[in-house]
């Protein structure tokens, strides 16, 4: 169909939202989000509050035992080293020592304890919301994945959740602690001298709002930083893949593929060297700044003790200089901490983004399992159904117009068509892959809107022309529709699907690894595979979309006899492109423009001598094509 060729690409550009433009409006819509975003932030921490509520007694406590030694140190200086009277007094000096080893251990005890917790919820968090955007993603409408590059959407999960690690694990116990300490040290300043103090401090408030600057151009750059990364990792699912790596030798386009990858690989290194650097001048001006106060410090304590000021010693001024050397570290830690919560901001937009999405399909109040009242179970029917795509262009025709058919439980329906004429369209309506634009869709007699989804697929099994097959094993593929099922009942389904045979003649029999899509198998084998695991779903209703439209006319005929004994005693829909297929079906209808031009069997359909003859005869040659 259409819709996945323009939907897939013109999709993807719509979700990432990239560019200059739009970068700067979410860095300008900022402020009034930062709220809103702190709160849902919090949340995600809620489950473990015990353990961060012991964190913050580590840090606490930490925080303050490191401003204890730095006290100590005029002490020691004063009392110790050169006391008012006489020369060093050892004993004292050596009680003050003993205290300062025994804080230092016991902080650095605390410090990995602290450790282990912060890190242990960080990862506990940011794993948690990984799942949650998983979940999500899983509940969206297939409509969805076909606007929306598979790059695209791995990037949220991978790079965006990946690039608040830090900030998941590090952020509290880097704030909490290194708060403390400023506070302690800011104190400690106070108490050995105010006039140092203020020295100190003055130019603080420059470097706060020099800091928010420098934030708010690190989170446009991260916004454009992780598209970046989309688009990398978009190309190489792309290219990478079995079917991309096929496509490019098919046409030698791996020079172009590689030059593909190196346009977006530069990009990306320009991009984190730009975010690497951005603010780097502001920091080593903070460094300077810092650096220098305690030179700045010798010079006024010189000129206040040649003013007689007297509460000014040597011990001072060393334990002053060591607690303000204290201030550089934590200070620094806590302005790239804030930067990079600007910067986590965005990625949290990107994540929240994601996890805010609100299926377009989902179960109505009220929705009911389905249920075989009256005998009904396993008849379908379209009620004047309408449909058209959510991304077709407008103007554009309906896929489907006002479509009505019944089909009775146990009968073999086919739709036959031209491509594009709307015939896989009904086989994604059935199973409320996509929801009626006009009309009902009918299952079991119930409005399938008025079903869980989940019950309404559990009671249809899907073999489409695309079999999918994971990198597992024949039997853990199998077991995907049955994940309890036994030996018995895989060999069993495997044998009417035709395809046990060719299962045991492998070495490791049904534990023979597929490969990636399925590729060690030829495409008659996957068919059958696929239908095996169908038939150990054993659903009342059997929808096959082309299901042998790909295959050479012998596996064809082996597969169609597959479909002919899992057809047996359940209602079938067949979507054929190979007529042949299909003539021994109960009833035909005959799909064109969105409507059903006509419908009845084969032998029927053969005597009105109208469109389903003009398709039989060509496909049989016996009547020139007619452009």
């Amino acid at each position: 169909m259409s819709m996945h060729g323009s939907g897939g690409r013109g999709g993807g550009g719509r979700m990432r939202g990239g560019g200059d433009e739009e970068a700067q409006r979410a860095v300008n819509a900022e402020a009034p989000r930062i709220p809103h975003l702190f709160r849902r932030i919090v949340t995600l921490f809620q489950p473990h509050r015990a353990k961060i509520t012991l964190t913050v007694a580590l840090v606490l406590v930490g925080a303050a035992l490191s401003v204890v030694p730095p006290l100590l140190v005029e002490r020691a200086f004063d009392e110790g080293l050169f006391p008012k009277s006489g020369g060093p007094n050892l004993p004292a000096l050596g009680q003050i020592v003993g205290v300062m080893i025994l804080i230092y251990v016991i902080a650095t005890g605390l410090g990995v304890w602290q450790t282990w917790l912060t890190a242990t919820v960080g990862n506990t968090v940011m794993g948690e919301l990984r799942v949650a955007l998983f979940r999500r993603l899983q509940s969206m409408e297939l409509g969805f994945f076909t606007r929306t590059k598979t790059g695209v959407i791995q990037s949220r999960l991978q790079n965006d959740v990946g690039g608040v690690a830090g900030a998941l694990s590090n952020t509290i116990a880097s704030v909490l602690g290194n708060t403390v300490t400023v506070l302690a040290a800011f104190v400690a300043m106070l108490l050995i001298n105010w006039q140092l103090t203020v020295v100190a401090l003055v130019l603080m408030p420059i470097l706060v709002i020099a800091q928010r600057r420098v934030g708010q151009v690190r989170a446009r750059i991260a916004t454009k930083t992780q598209e970046s990364l989309s688009d990398m990792t978009a190309i190489t699912q792309e290219t990478l893949s079995v079917s991309g790596v096929l496509l490019s030798k098919s046409f030698n386009q791996q020079p172009a593929e590689i030059q593909r990858y190196q346009g977006a690989n530069e990009e990306q290194v320009h991009l984190q060297v730009k975010q690497t650097m951005s603010g780097q001048w502001f920091f080593a001006m903070v460094n300077i700044f810092l650096s220098s106060i305690p030179a700045i410090v010798y010079l006024v304590a010189g000129s206040l003790m040649a003013g007689g000021a007297p509460d000014i010693t040597a011990g001072a001024i060393v334990a002053f200089t060591t607690v303000q050397s204290r201030l550089l570290f934590p200070l620094m830690a806590l302005m790239r901490v804030g930067l990079d919560l600007q910067t986590s901001g965005a990625l949290f937009a990107r994540i929240f983004e994601y996890l805010d999405l609100k299926p377009a399909i989902a179960d109505r109040p009220g929705a009911v399992p389905v249920a075989d009242a009256g005998g009904r179970l396993g008849s379908v029917a379209f009620d004047e159904v309408s449909f058209r795509y959510p991304d077709a262009a407008q103007g554009s025709r309906p896929t489907l117009d006002r479509v009505s058919f019944s089909i009775q439980p146990g009968q073999f329906a086919a739709f036959v068509g031209p491509s594009g004429a709307g015939k896989t369209t009904v086989s994604y309506l059935v199973p409320r892959f996509y929801d009626a634009t006009g009309g009902r869709v009918l299952f079991a007699g119930t409005d399938v809107r008025d079903l869980t989804a989940e019950s309404l697929v559990s009671h249809i099994g899907i073999v489409s022309q695309e079999t999918y097959l994971f990198h597992a094993t024949i039997a853990d593929n199998l077991r995907y529709a049955k994940p309890d099922a036994t030996d018995l009942e895989l060999e069993q389904a495997a044998r009417a699907a035709n395809i046990h045979d060719t299962i045991v003649s492998f070495e490791q029999g049904y534990e023979t690894v597929v490969g990636e899509r399925g590729y060690r198998l030829s495409g008659g084998e996957k068919q059958r595979i696929a239908i095996a695991r169908v038939l150990l779903k054993d659903p009342p209703v059997l929808v096959l979309d082309e299901a042998t439209s790909a295959l050479d006319t012998l596996s064809e005929r082996v597969v169609q006899r597959a479909l002919e004994a899992a057809s047996a005693g359940r209602t079938t829909i067949a979507i054929a492109h190979r007529l042949s297929t299909i003539v021994q079906a109960d009833v035909i209808f005959v799909i064109q423009d969105g409507r059903i031009a006509e419908q009845g069997t084969h032998a029927e359909l053969l005597a009105l001598d109208g469109t389903y003859t003009r398709m039989f005869e060509e496909q049989l040659g016996s009547r020139p094509l007619v452009d």
